[in-house]
């Protein structure tokens, strides 16, 4: 992984914004549409958004220093047992280090600047559910403590080694079981091994015509075990449903011993349903090893679009309406106007004068001819899918909504290019960091009643959190309706800010995101859509979930995991 992937940030290695001898920012690498291409605005947005300037820039480690990486703390006994199962394993440290945290703010920081107290002593690559069945036993054998790693794109800190833990901590990378084990195309269902990314997963499946149309923002890296172990979401949900929706039959080692259902039928009525035990459990209970899930056909046709509305209440009023009629498309998205003009800046140069004509024109009608006010307006993109006949009899329908709401169709081209900037907007806070500029993201659920209260007074918080700290700049504060339910929707919060003169900026930094979710759950939001709890959140499961919910989940861990191997302290 560590010659693919950036050992200290986001992504690809041969990819990433930089700013150019000319002072331009442009985006490096062929992996991604905006790759090679100069955004000619974007400089100016950020010196004005955020006060950085190309002149203040901060300094980082450019390779990992192993002098500074914590010892191993080896178990000898352990090593020869696990020498005899012919697993392949690591101490180095390099790889330990990879394997230590996921992609939190504060985790990205440390690489930067230092290093962890406590990493993985010994990474393990299990190539099959034996080998996990094998490890798990040697584990309980010596008294381990395992922590599973997927894709490693977590961001609630659920990677991060406990500082206290004594044991030898047992990094368990599931990537070498990668496998579409089988497919059933009569059931329409395939067999697949936990440690598949999900690009992978797709594209092997399109090879025999098939999808699972589960597409999270972080399918580039994140694994099937991981949206298993964290109840994932993924942007075509409307069309095939969250993680929970999509699972048939899980396979999980232990302490105890193996957990799954004896059948692969699609629903069960047979008290609680145990995979409801396993998924969004974040490693705490055992290894997810294989999941047999829902696949469809391959869609013959996809369609972009995009429409603008005069501000974000007419925007949200709209999404409440798609979902009442319940024909959303399989991705619908509305961005505030802080979003829209974060996406404008990052607006490749126009190589044609006629596309460049033809952009002001648009500019003109929406903005002087139909009086939208470019610094109130917003955005949502749409991505439609399925029978092209059906397809676009669905397209019109939701216009025709829009329409009722004052929104003005803009193009398939806008909305294409908006779920292109889904998977590279990631790589920005690495260029952030680089110029004194922090940010983050965080996600919730919420009542469509509450939606706009939510996302107003989160905001606000923010604004008022970071004066009060004593952030000098006005903060980047931004959401985004991102998925629609029939009872609510998922909301997506950017913030960001310049940290030049505060000393310790990452902790002002959560001081300020924990005031962001103490004001969501105060405005009735959930402590978490997708994004999981890890160790990030779990101060407030027993407010989310009731005291006597925490302790039904702690009598889970206590008799699935008595001795606690599976240590990372996640949920509880």
């Amino acid at each position: 992984r560590q010659e693919l992937l950036k050992w200290n940030g986001w992504g690809y290695n041969d990819s990433k914004f930089i700013f150019n001898k000319k002072g331009q920012a442009e985006f490096t690498g062929k992996r991604y549409r905006l790759g090679g291409m100069v955004l000619p605005t974007f400089k100016e947005w950020i010196e004005k958004t955020f006060g950085a300037s190309l002149e203040h820039k901060t300094t980082s480690r450019a390779s990992l220093n192993v002098n500074d990486v914590p010892p191993s703390i080896v178990n000898e006994e352990f090593l020869q047992d696990l020498r005899a199962t012919n697993i392949s394993y690591s101490q180095d440290a390099e790889d330990r280090v990879f394997r230590a945290h996921g992609h939190c703010l504060h985790e990205i920081f440390v690489l930067r600047e230092g290093m962890f107290k406590r990493i993985p002593d010994i990474v393990v690559w299990p190539v099959c559910h034996e080998d996990v069945v094998k490890i798990v036993e040697l584990a309980c054998k010596h008294n381990l403590c395992l922590i599973p790693f997927g894709g490693g794109t977590s961001v609630s800190s659920a990677l991060e080694c406990p500082e206290e833990e004594k044991r030898t901590i047992v990094s368990l990378d599931t990537s070498q079981m990668n496998r579409i084990l089988w497919i059933d195309e009569k059931n329409l269902t395939a067999c697949v091994e936990a440690g598949i990314v999900g690009q992978d997963l797709e594209n092997q499946l399109a090879e025999s015509g098939f999808c699972t149309g589960h597409e999270p923002d972080s399918m580039e890296f994140s694994s099937l075990g991981g949206w298993v172990a964290t109840r994932a979401s993924g942007m075509k949900k409307n069309i095939y449903g969250n993680i929970e929706d999509l699972v048939i039959h899980i396979k999980m080692v232990t302490p105890r011993g193996i957990v799954e259902k004896n059948c692969q039928v699609p629903r069960m009525s047979t008290g609680p349903d145990i995979h409801h035990f396993i998924m969004g459990s974040e490693g705490t209970l055992g290894v997810v090893t294989e999941v047999t899930i829902k696949i469809r056909p391959v869609p013959e046709y996809q369609k972009y679009g995009s429409v603008v509305f005069p501000n974000f209440e007419r925007g949200v009023a709209c999404l409440r309406e798609v979902a009442k009629q319940r024909c959303a498309p399989a991705s619908i998205r509305l961005v505030d106007n802080a979003q829209f003009q974060f996406g404008h800046a990052l607006k490749p140069q126009v190589a044609s004068i006629f596309t460049s004509f033809l952009d002001g024109l648009k500019k003109f009608y929406i903005t002087k001819f139909k009086g939208f006010d470019p610094n109130v307006l917003c955005v949502a993109t749409l991505l439609f899918e399925g029978d092209r006949e059906k397809v676009l009899q669905h397209e019109k329908q939701v216009y025709d909504i829009a329409t009722k709401f004052g929104g003005l169709a803009a193009g398939e081209d806008n909305g294409q290019r908006g779920y292109m900037l889904t998977f590279v907007i990631a790589y920005l806070r690495d260029l952030g960091l680089d110029y004194y500029v922090i940010g983050e993201s965080f996600e919730t659920s919420v009542p469509w009643d509450r939606v706009l209260d939510l996302c107003r007074n989160v905001k606000e918080r923010i604004v008022r959190e970071c004066k009060e700290k004593g952030v000098q700049f006005a903060p980047f504060s931004t959401c985004r309706v991102t998925q629609t339910y029939d009872a609510g929707a998922c909301v997506y919060f950017y913030f960001a800010f310049n940290y030049r003169g505060i000393s310790d900026p990452i902790h002002v930094y959560e001081q300020i995101e924990r005031a962001a979710r103490e004001e969501i759950l105060a405005n009735g939001g959930s402590l978490s859509h997708h994004h999981g709890v890890g160790k990030l959140r779990k101060r407030w499961m027993k407010e989310s979930i009731s005291d006597v919910g925490l302790g039904m989940l702690r009598s889970v861990k206590e008799y699935v995991d008595p001795n606690n191997i599976f240590g990372n302290k996640n949920l509880l």
